[in-house]
């Protein structure tokens, strides 16, 4: 999901890149035209863009992560979508706005992403080529990517790191951790406890993701004192959208209602800190 986010960030200054080398690629024609001497470079010098392809931060993770757009298909994409937003609507209303502001060129980046790159179908084959597990990520990814934008600072030389995976990357491995082995050593207490609470079902009709996300689910509520039992329950359910079966969601929410009544009478159900009770 990371590889993903760094992906669309390094895609403005690929689009610089391409811009600049129309501009010099027209200063050097035989017959230049007026326009072609004097070209408009609002695109090319975008301070956002130009911002996000001098960030050093940016840089040192895709470094790092091995994240780039180098290669034939790689090039040839980038070219595609560049010659695809030059024939929008979006940008030559940008070129000819005559602003030369900071916010104007934050809120085109913003509708550029929105409308064109988030949306281009090359974008998203070469993903799925890429990962099959990106398509799942991409609007959480693209909404990272929305709001790295909005947070680039509108004074030169103001460093702005990118987004981190992770909040807290240890907290985030030990949350994991707990909730990985305590689902595995509670199983069995699990197995029961659904029995209990699908009483006209057999565990053998009920789909074999839905009983893991439910034991997972039940570990949350017991196990993880840190994390509110609303929380529990719409996570999910909306991880149940996405890996499970389509009437999952409703039957995850049913089950996990119950569960949460249930606990709660035994005295199992204990949050702490303010705010965890619900």
């Amino acid at each position: 999901m990371y590889d993903l986010y760094l992906y669309y960030l390094l895609i403005f200054g690929e689009q610089v890149a391409f811009a600049e080398k129309r501009i010099e690629e027209r200063l050097n024609k035989v017959r230049p035209t007026e326009e072609d001497l004097n070209p408009n470079r609002k695109f090319a010098d975008n301070k956002v863009f130009r911002h996000l392809m001098n960030n050093s931060d940016l840089k040192k993770q895709s470094d790092f992560y091995k994240i780039n757009w180098i290669g034939g298909l790689e090039n040839d994409l980038m070219k595609k979508l560049f010659l695809q937003i030059t024939e929008t609507e979006l940008y030559q209303e940008y070129m000819n706005n005559g602003q030369n502001s900071f916010e104007d060129d934050r809120q085109f980046a913003l509708n550029l992403f929105k409308t064109e790159i988030a949306n281009f179908e090359l974008l998203h084959d070469f993903f799925e080529n890429n990962s099959i597990y990106w398509m799942d990520d991409i609007d959480l990814v693209c909404s990272m990517v929305l709001k790295t934008i909005k947070q680039i600072p509108d004074s030169e030389g103001s460093a702005m790191p990118v987004l981190t995976l992770f909040k807290d990357e240890e907290d985030e491995r030990r949350f994991t951790e707990v909730l990985f082995r305590q689902t595995i050593s509670d199983d069995q207490k699990n197995d029961d406890l659904i029995q209990k609470l699908t009483e006209n079902w057999e565990l053998e009709r009920i789909a074999k993701m839905d009983i893991i996300l439910i034991k997972m689910a039940l570990t949350e509520f017991t196990a993880l004192t840190s994390v509110p039992k609303k929380v529990t329950l719409n996570e999910y359910i909306e991880i149940s959208k996405f890996y499970s079966t389509p009437k999952s969601q409703m039957f995850i929410n049913g089950i996990l209602d119950k569960a949460v009544e249930l606990l709660n009478n035994e005295g199992k159900l204990n949050k702490t800190g303010r705010g965890l009770i619900n």
